[in-house]
């Protein structure tokens, strides 16, 4: 029986892609203001603006491709039984050929009505605009979780890593709460590796740090587990 990996994944996997994150860049995400474009707040108070900034996302996204870490997520399958739980709302690791994946955010490729949380439909890279209706006649809005929001997977994910016998963090600096508490439900003895550029302290015995951006940290991440 093949071990079960759970790798949770933060914006850095995709960041190599060409996605840009608004962590890093003083509270901006592509120059808006985090508060405006990824907070129910700004839904209420501008759905034009959000619409037509997750219609740019949604373009962004079919320019980029998978790169080296998302393959090597998808690779691992043919030695665990992998989970993805991802904060990130892009496709790369469906792309890359990841098949278990929690999506704790949303998917930008997909939308729902504003009268229902928890049916979606599969919108590719299509825009939504103002007046774009559900079967229900409601307007359409991103299927993403915003601030303000309830994170409803998390207990899909915190159930995957109680189960889990490795833990993979990479691409998150564990910093963005909810999905930051994960790590917590982690049976004890259990390892957690942890892949980012800076130094990410965990409050938890047995977890081994690689210092390194995702993709060359895959490479060396897989040469722990695997042996080679």
């Amino acid at each position: 029986m093949k071990k079960r990996l759970v790798v949770l994944t933060g914006a850095g996997v995709s960041q190599e892609s060409g996605i840009k994150t608004f962590r890093d860049s003083d509270g901006l995400w592509e120059n808006y203001p985090v508060e405006e474009v990824a907070s129910i707040d700004g839904w209420y108070k501008n759905k034009e603006l959000m619409l037509r900034f997750y219609n740019e996302r949604r373009a962004q996204l079919a320019t980029v491709e998978p790169n080296r870490a998302h393959k090597i997520i998808a690779e691992l399958e043919e030695y665990f039984d992998v989970t993805v739980v991802t904060q990130n709302v892009d496709n790369l690791h469906e792309r890359a050929g990841s098949t278990n994946i929690i999506h704790l955010h949303g998917e930008l490729t997909k939308a729902r009505g504003v009268d229902d949380d928890f049916t979606t439909y599969d919108i590719g890279y299509n825009p939504i605009a103002l007046g774009d209706r559900s079967p229900s006649g409601a307007q359409l809005r991103p299927h993403i979780v915003w601030f303000g929001e309830a994170v409803p997977r998390l207990e899909d994910g915190a159930k995957a890593v109680s189960e889990c016998d490795i833990l993979l963090v990479v691409g998150t600096s564990l910093a963005v709460y909810p999905a930051a508490s994960l790590v917590n439900y982690i049976t004890n003895g259990r390892p957690i590796y942890l892949i980012d550029p800076k130094p990410i302290k965990v409050n938890y015995p047995h977890y081994t740090q690689i210092e390194d951006v995702a993709s060359s940290g895959m490479e060396r991440f897989r040469e722990i587990v695997l042996g080679r």
